[in-house]
């Protein structure tokens, strides 16, 4: 049977520098900085005292009051970014077989908001019964995507995925495979996080992965400079409506590109750091560059996972160079974690979002606060600037602790 195609037709994003995906996208192209102080909490304790928040957010735009309380912010996040998706498609859900209408939305931590609240509500006085009957309902990572099935009425296939910062992408491959094998003719995909909380600081802080550049935290989110001291926490959601290309085309929906291969690989070495030779992400992006049917250098731009991270910046150059050879030096490269911060499983979706939009409109985001590259970080990587290129195809790579790694093709959709 021959793999049916799979286009985008609808985009909704809730991050730190806009909550709509036109927000977001402008932003991404102004180099604005998303990374503010910790507002969420008293940072006094803390070695990291500054992440990139959601602003402004009114989650009451999207959900009933009653329900807002019931709702972890994760998934309220979720909803609105799937909701956003589902109105740029102008799909008519009274018209669409919703048993063909899927949703895979995933989250790397889920409700630790709730988590830690109810914590400390049955530790101050060991009295279970004041513990939430939402607890549950309100922290597992899957119910962004049962919230969102139950919201629209979707009945198709409907899960979670998670695997630290590559959750999303996860999110978007299976929603691929699940409409190119026809399990679906439509899927909303994505993920969510809301890890801006005392224990998410505090563990990243106790394994020294976050920046603690507190006097300079504007700058801190550095990818690829060789100054980087590590990540900065980020928050939010992204959300894509993939759709098989004939039920998009005969409803006459607007299509921003067509994703066209995915690689899907495991580092099998260390629990939080890169295989040193980057052997995963090269395996992962050869295998999307295969199975889209593309040559090495068909490729235009690499959306990075680009992280600010002592290993990851270097582990991803190097296997960026020994997948595309020569060519590496003539792609552009850029992170959108340097405005963002890092999303955790959300990233992927949002990432997605850029890249998609980079090849619909011809122009690459600025990599900001890049001054000077670390030595082993020698590519293009929009350091500073927008960049406008043609760009026919591109991937964006997400890897995540685990050692998964995931390489998501993108290209202009031409029918």
């Amino acid at each position: 049977m021959e793999k049916r195609r799979v286009v985008i037709t609808g985009l909704g994003a809730v991050t730190p520098i806009g909550n709509t995906a036109n927000e977001f996208w402008n932003a991404l192209l102004k180099g604005e900085n998303g990374v503010e102080l910790i507002s969420k909490f008293d940072t006094s304790l803390f070695d990291t005292k500054f992440a990139a928040e959601v602003k402004n957010f009114d989650p009451l735009a999207y959900i009933d009051k009653k329900a807002v309380r019931r709702i972890d912010p994760f998934a309220q996040y979720a909803l609105a970014a799937a909701e956003q998706a589902i109105v740029d498609s102008q799909i008519n859900l009274e018209k669409t077989d919703l048993e063909k209408f899927g949703v895979v939305f995933g989250s790397g931590i889920g409700g630790i908001k709730t988590l830690t609240d109810q914590h400390f509500v049955f530790f101050k006085d060991r009295d279970p019964r004041k513990i939430s009957p939402f607890f549950v309902t309100m922290m597992i990572p899957d119910i962004a995507a049962g919230q969102i099935s139950i919201r629209f009425g979707l009945k198709g296939p409907n899960y979670a995925t998670t695997s630290a910062c590559a959750t999303s992408s996860h999110s978007i491959a299976d929603a691929f495979m699940l409409i190119e094998r026809g399990s679906a003719d439509l899927m909303l995909c994505g993920g969510s996080e809301a890890p801006v909380s005392e224990m998410a600081i505090a563990g990243f802080n106790s394994m020294r992965a976050l920046s603690t550049w507190n006097d300079r935290y504007k700058e801190a989110s550095r990818p690829f400079d060789k100054d980087r001291n590590g990540f900065v926490i980020g928050e939010g959601s992204g959300s894509l409506l993939l759709e098989e290309m004939e039920h998009a085309v005969s409803r006459g929906a607007t299509i921003y590109a067509e994703i066209a291969g995915i690689g899907l690989t495991a580092d099998a070495h260390h629990i939080t750091a890169p295989e040193p030779s980057g052997n995963g992400a090269i395996r992962a992006m050869k295998e999307a560059i295969r199975e889209a049917g593309l040559l090495p250098t068909d490729i235009d731009y690499i959306n990075a996972h680009g992280t600010s991270t002592p290993y990851n910046d270097v582990t991803e150059t190097k296997a960026i160079k020994e997948v595309f050879g020569d060519h590496a030096y003539k792609l552009v490269v850029s992170s959108v974690k340097s405005m963002t911060g890092h999303l955790l499983g959300a990233a992927g979706s949002i990432e997605a979002i850029a890249t998609v939009l980079s090849i619909k409109n011809d122009i690459i985001s600025p990599t900001i606060n890049l001054d000077e590259a670390d030595p082993e970080c020698d590519l293009n990587y929009s350091a500073k600037t927008t960049t406008k290129k043609v760009i026919n195809a591109a991937i964006s790579n997400t890897f995540g602790f685990g050692g998964h790694n995931a390489s998501l093709l993108f290209k202009k959709f031409l029918e």
